[in-house]
């Protein structure tokens, strides 16, 4: 195989490549670093060692030759978020203070990626402490959508989802809170998931909430986030695409449908009517109430939980360092945040009240209301766009214009993606169109505890859809 070749081979027809015997685990490995080197100025790496992923895939070769048993994602290079712990580089969570960190141990979900026999290719960049949906970051630099570099690629999770979109690696390690996940997925025309909370070990990640994060994969193919999920879970019990006739889809139009870019309500509209020609039914169901449940949770927890979890996570990896000190060297706009929200005695600080109502009374109707529309209305899948807007400018985070209005960023980004992984529950994103050189997303997401369907459904969706051609500034798949 040449190199070109094989950075556009899927994860799992790597791994199969490598297994067999078509190429080697270096070769694969070189043509990989090249792609990265090739896309540096996108700054989607903090910390990438050659030389060791180098070792690593001869060792992985060895262990072939050797007739030993080669696992599931056996050589395949895999980018990690940046925050989370890897025993062998450092874990800097995208912030100065810890620049020079590195962990003792992996956290369980990279532990799992090694086992399985793949490589970590390295550290991917991201939103200071994944506090953001631009990676903007002012300690280790931006990084830049690989169809646009004047364009932010979504956070926090930037640096997985331009490494993946960009050829870098066909499979990366994120993490998703609030759509670090699926909105750098979407704006870098890739494929995420964001599984049911807690169905992928979370120990060892800097977090913000134990309610809501959780660590998840970006690629260019669905069938290698099943991949993932099998190497995450042990479960390899085959997922088929379902006949797409007889699909019952949800949409809550209300919530999600309103006030969306123009050229994003275009392209979702062209996947619905694809999807109807294809015989699958939409149902159309609001949810009175969604918008104020949502209000009333989800950064009401984030702002409570975030200071106390990172002070945890801190002492539990081994950082040598306390919350105070992490804090001192806190880029400015971060900063400004926790120092308006989170901290101690902040004039934005969460009453303990509104905490608790949040967390024992709002939370639980929130995922009661989810259950009894996915139940009422018999839809296998809600689908909705992913975000209101195109990939907006670097720096274009207070407020952007839709249809001559100004909407704030916050807004735009987040609206949709946040009743999900609020409740909880699976999250799909898949790439859907092109719309002025810039890609548009679709979410799925399913009933608590579905991943494995509402993964098959990715897939008989993704066949319909057909792939994004490449980005434009680099030949990538």
């Amino acid at each position: 195989m040449t190199p070109d070749e094989m950075i556009v081979l899927s994860a799992a027809e790597a791994v199969h490549a490598m297994r067999e015997g078509h190429m080697t685990a270096l070769a694969y490995a070189e043509a990989i670093l090249a792609r990265c080197a090739a896309g540096a100025d996108l700054n989607a790496f903090i910390t990438l060692d050659p030389e060791a992923v180098r070792a690593k895939a001869r060792a992985a070769d060895a262990r072939r030759e050797a007739g030993e048993v080669l696992g599931p994602l056996h050589g395949l290079p895999v980018p990690i978020k940046d925050s989370i712990n890897t025993a062998d580089l450092p874990t800097t969570a995208g912030t100065s203070a810890l620049r020079g960190f590195t962990p003792a141990t992996d956290a369980s979900v990279v532990a799992r990626l090694r086992k399985a026999g793949a490589i970590v290719l390295g550290k991917t960049n991201l939103h200071e402490l994944s506090l953001g949906w631009t990676s903007n970051n002012l300690a280790f630099g931006p990084v830049r959508n690989p169809w646009d570099r004047t364009r932010i690629p979504g956070g926090s999770s930037g640096g997985s989802a331009a490494a993946v979109a960009a050829g870098m690696a066909p499979l990366a390690l994120a993490e998703d809170t609030e759509g670090s996940i699926r909105v750098p997925a979407a704006l870098c025309g890739i494929a995420g998931f964001r599984p049911t909370t807690g169905r992928y070990p979370n120990d060892g990640c800097a977090p913000i909430t134990a309610e809501f994060d959780q660590v998840g994969p970006v690629a260019r193919h669905v069938s290698d986030l099943v991949l993932f999920d099998d190497v995450m879970t042990g479960d390899t019990s085959p997922v088929a695409p379902p006949p797409l006739a007889g699909l019952r889809l949800g949409m809550a139009p209300d919530y999600y449908f309103v006030g969306l870019d123009p050229a994003v309500a275009e392209a979702v509209d062209g996947v619905i009517e694809r999807l109807e020609q294809a015989g699958a039914t939409i149902v159309r169901a609001d949810m009175p109430g969604l918008g104020a449940l949502i209000e009333a949770i989800t950064l009401t927890v984030q702002i409570h939980d975030v200071v106390p979890a990172l002070t945890r996570w801190l002492a539990q990896s081994g950082a040598g360092i306390g919350y105070e000190a992490l804090h001192a060297e806190v880029s400015p706009d971060v900063k400004a945040v926790l120092d308006a929200f989170a901290v101690p005695g902040a004039p934005g600080a969460i009453p303990e009240e509104l905490y608790v109502a949040a967390i024992s009374t709002h939370l639980p109707a929130l995922k009661a209301m989810f259950a009894d529309w996915f139940a009422e209305n018999r839809v296998d899948a809600m689908l909705l766009p992913a975000t209101m807007i195109l990939p907006p400018l670097i720096g274009e985070d207070g407020t952007v214009r839709i249809v001559g209005s100004e909407v704030p960023f916050q807004t735009a980004i987040s609206r949709n993606i946040a009743p999900g992984s609020t409740a909880g529950l699976p999250g799909l994103v898949l790439p859907a169109a092109i719309a002025g050189g810039l890609p548009v997303a679709i979410e799925l997401d399913g009933p608590e505890g579905s991943d494995r369907k509402l993964l098959g459904i990715g897939l008989a969706i993704e066949a319909l859809l057909g792939p994004l051609p490449p980005p434009p500034s680099l030949s990538a798949p």
